[in-house]
């Protein structure tokens, strides 16, 4: 494991101390992922990193707005940002178009598979008490819990190694296209740290500044992030109970309906589905989608809200139908096939752990329920 990448307490002296859609999640799993062919692995060499320099104009300009709007010091700042490298990886890696993206037949074999069924029963068996407690506060299950920092981070195996100080200030001040979303998350996280009493310098994550196990941006660690041992600190790096009771709280916040489903499958064999609103949204209802001629079963009454879900497979579609559960999920990645892939992960695992086979997808598809041995 190499979730230590912020020690358990790192409090310094005043400087270091205050010195920190999308959505509001930019998490490891995208929803859309890129995989090009042998030929294509050569890249162009990353731009050279290069210091920030707190003299610029655009940086000077951030650090005199965080001076008027929450009263950092405009020295300390300047200090801290000496102190901080634009990296060109990040930038070659965030502006990097991707050459393919995955059908769900490529993309669920990397997330439900043996080795992170068996992972999550395990993290199941050491942290049973902190999941369950997230259970009873949140309403959300364990293993929809279990799920999501199984995709996200692989039970905290990646949850990235760039400085996060480093990867928001090389997109806030080197990357146009989206610089004020991450100057916004460069705030937030500068107020993070000083809230949190963190050295800015410290917490890693991903290219794009997702941190933990379950991979928050800065501004979604303030909003939903809990203290899940009344310990009087956040820990998403270390602390499990922080991590589930988080994860849960991001779920409820975001909509979950505790003991409903998340999702049925669907035979659209005979079904009329033209018109259907294709964007991640709770547009149609059991009732509609089934006077339309789909087929699923749920015990939800007719009148809740409901989505069709479409998969696609080297031999054509699977369907399913995503409830309200099913949506909640993709406010954490704005992705249909990540949201099946937490799913159907959190259905294994809860299978494995409880002693039950596999579930069975319907013989129309092409997913079924095997797992593979990959080592990812």
């Amino acid at each position: 494991m190499t979730r230590n990448c912020l020690p358990p307490r790192a409090r310094l002296g005043p400087l270091a101390r205050f010195a920190i859609a999308i959505g509001c999640l930019v998490p490891t799993a995208l929803g859309v992922l890129a995989s090009a062919p042998a030929s294509a692995q050569v890249q162009a060499a990353a731009p050279a990193n290069r210091a920030i320099d707190p003299a610029r104009a655009d940086v000077a300009r951030f650090i005199a707005a965080m001076n008027q709007q929450h009263g950092f010091p405009v020295e300390a700042l300047a200090q801290l940002f000496n102190q901080v490298e634009s990296k060109g990886f990040i930038l070659q890696a965030i502006a990097k178009p991707a050459e393919r993206t995955l059908r769900w037949d490529e993309y669920r074999p990397r997330f439900v598979l043996e080795r992170r069924i068996a992972r999550g029963v395990e993290v199941f068996g050491q942290y049973q008490d902190e999941l369950e407690r997230a259970e009873a506060a949140t309403g959300v299950p364990i293993d929809i819990m279990l799920g999501i920092v199984g995709v996200e981070t692989f039970y905290g195996e990646n949850v990235g190694k760039h400085r996060v100080i480093d990867a928001l200030s090389t997109l806030a001040f080197d990357y146009p296209p989206r610089q004020e979303f991450f100057s916004k998350e460069l705030e937030q996280f500068l107020v993070m740290t000083r809230e949190e009493g963190l050295d800015a310098l410290r917490p890693v994550g991903s290219y794009a500044g997702a941190m933990g196990l379950p991979q928050f941006m800065p501004s979604s660690f303030r909003a939903y992030a809990l203290d899940g041992d009344a310990d009087g600190r956040r820990d998403l790096w270390n602390d499990w109970a922080d991590v589930f009771l988080s994860v849960g709280n991001y779920l409820k916040v975001h909509g979950w309906r505790a003991g409903e489903p998340v999702l049925a499958f669907a035979d659209a064999t005979d079904a009329r589905l033209e018109g259907i609103d294709p964007k991640l949204a709770l547009t149609e209802t059991v009732g509609s989608l089934r006077a339309r001629g789909l087929r699923f079963a749920t015990r939800l009454p007719d009148s809740a809200p409901a989505m069709l879900i479409t998969l696609r497979l080297a031999s054509g579609t699977e369907y399913r139908v995503g409830f309200t559960n099913f949506y909640a999920i993709t406010r954490y990645n704005r992705s249909q096939m990540y949201a099946s892939a937490v799913s159907d992960l959190a259905d294994a695992i809860a299978a494995r752990r409880t002693g039950q086979p596999l579930p069975t997808a319907p013989a129309q598809t092409d997913t079924g329920w095997s797992t593979t041995t990959s080592t990812r």
